[in-house]
């Protein structure tokens, strides 16, 4: 093994006017986002109980307020909230421009259904009520923000166990009825046991059908103070909050907050993502996710079939599926007006074997270079510890040859002047199985800057890149929900 351990530098991000730093929040209090020359109106619809709705419009307000919110004087951790026109150039409206509310008895009384499926279901449909509306009206809808009550969301998450308020069903009366077997009095909607039983998983599937990003937000989030009393959800404080939910607002609106500077052009990253049918099955779907230079993200769904081997644990496609899979995301890409490519990175969690690969190489234009990377959380829990209290630096490179390495995405952060987590961090393991001999340490440069991609938060950068951190989330939105059929290719629909 490669003794060699460096520390690989922070990527920088664009802002406004061309300008650079690395904090996403010291570049948008300073700068305003990358696209700030370009005028970016925010339309937002509200759905939710009469009490969401209006704790959400008392947020508004603080979402125009510039927030010192910082719990030890750690003003480097929490960085102020400037306010949003400060940050992004452009006003947050105190009002929606429409809302939906929805009764807050009916709401608890079919989330506390005995079935998880119909539970989910219904739950659902009492958003989807609003959601229809809306799209019907003429007013262009930039993100619909759905307000749930902490009960609702507590109960509706495939592992919640609710007494009930209806019968309950058996396994062997689910099973019945999702093979399509007939009964007496059938009284129940056949499409919902082809649904996710996850709330949030569900929605933004059968959401995507009306054209406008969903933004899912629990009543407790709304909470203006920071301290954390006995019994309440924990919560970072409220400038963090607001940072987090303002950026993502901005990005589902149709604006782009930042871009990295290392990026190339005509470069783009590709993560594989799998998910189970069943817990037990060997039958697993694939989905991709493609990322630009530009930082926008293409979702593309693959096929149904048995790609999960028992013996190693892992994901295997054939050739024909993983030819089909690359060619139809890189469709989608040509259809999204996508400029020619020049390299091409697939990024997976599982082993990448060569006839997979053969497969992506078939469907990979002429002239554009295909490499195979397989990146997941170490399983064998290595370590490093520094002379020091605190961890080691975010961006620690150990080589262990000229194709693998560990890099950490966690870490101390010297911009934070501290380590914002809670265990010893565990590194990525990166390995390059397949295609042009890349410079591992190129690769994980990228792999390090692609860990800043992710625009549902604001902070400098996480654990695993966007390539395979969101991978778990595309493929329960996308796999769970079969019987959905209008899908968006576009990424903001899936975070």
């Amino acid at each position: 093994m490669n003794n060699s351990v460096i520390i690989l530098n922070e990527p920088q991000l664009e802002f406004g006017f061309e300008q650079r730093t690395f904090d996403p929040r010291d570049g948008l209090s300073l700068f305003g986002p990358y696209d700030a020359k370009i005028s970016k109106p925010i339309n937002y619809i509200l759905l939710g109980t009469k009490e969401g709705i209006e704790k959400f419009k008392r947020w508004s307000s603080l979402l125009t307020q510039p927030i010192i919110d910082t719990p030890k004087g750690n003003q480097r951790l929490w960085t102020p909230y400037p306010g949003f026109s400060a940050a992004f150039g452009t006003d947050w409206p105190l009002e929606p421009i429409w809302s939906h509310e929805i009764d807050k008895g009916e709401l608890n009384q079919v989330s506390d259904l005995s079935d998880k499926y119909e539970r989910a279901y219904t739950v659902v449909n009492k958003y989807l009520d609003g959601l229809r509306i809306a799209s019907e009206r003429d007013e262009r809808i930039g993100v619909a923000i759905c307000i749930v009550p902490d009960h609702v969301w507590q109960n509706c998450r495939p592992q919640s166990i609710v007494k009930g308020s209806s019968e309950r069903i058996s396994l062997k009366r689910i099973k019945s009825r999702k093979s399509g077997q007939l009964e007496l009095f059938d009284d129940y909607e056949k499409d919902q046991y082809f649904m996710s039983t996850d709330f949030r998983r569900q929605i933004k599937a059968r959401g995507m059908e009306f054209d406008f990003p969903i933004q899912i937000v629990r009543e407790s989030t709304l909470r203006p103070d920071s301290n954390n009393k006995f019994g309440q959800r924990g919560l970072t404080p409220l400038s963090d909050r607001l940072w987090n939910l303002s950026t993502t607002l901005y990005y589902k609106c149709g604006g782009k907050p930042w871009k990295l500077v290392t990026a190339r052009e005509g470069v783009c990253y590709i993560g594989i993502a799998f998910k189970r049918a069943e817990e037990e099955s060997t039958t697993a779907c694939c989905a991709a996710q493609m990322f630009l230079d530009t930082g926008d993200g293409i979702v593309f769904l693959g096929k149904f079939g048995p790609w999960f081997s028992p013996d190693d644990k892992q994901f295997h496609l054939d050739k024909n599926t993983a030819r089909n899979l690359l060619e139809g995301i890189l469709q989608t890409y040509s259809d999204q007006e996508g400029k020619p490519l020049k390299e091409i990175f697939l990024h997976s969690r599982s082993f990448i074997n060569q006839e997979e690969f053969d497969g992506y190489r078939e469907a990979c234009p002429a002239n554009v270079t295909l490499t195979g990377v397989r990146v997941r959380m170490d399983d064998n829990k290595t370590r490093l510890f520094r002379n020091n209290r605190m961890p080691v630096l975010r961006g620690t490179f150990w080589k262990i040859n000229d194709k693998s390495c560990y890099l950490w995405g966690s870490g101390f952060k010297p911009r934070l002047a501290t380590y914002d987590g809670w265990d010893v961090p565990l590194p990525l393991r990166i390995d390059i199985e397949h295609g042009e001999l890349t410079s591992i340490e190129r690769v994980a440069q990228d792999i390090l800057s692609l860990t800043k991609l992710n625009y549902n938060a604001c902070r400098l950068g996480d654990s695993e890149p966007v390539t395979v951190g969101f991978s778990d989330a595309v493929g329960e939105i996308l796999i769970s929900n079969p019987k959905v059929s209008r899908r968006k290719p576009n990424f903001k629909y899936y975070i």
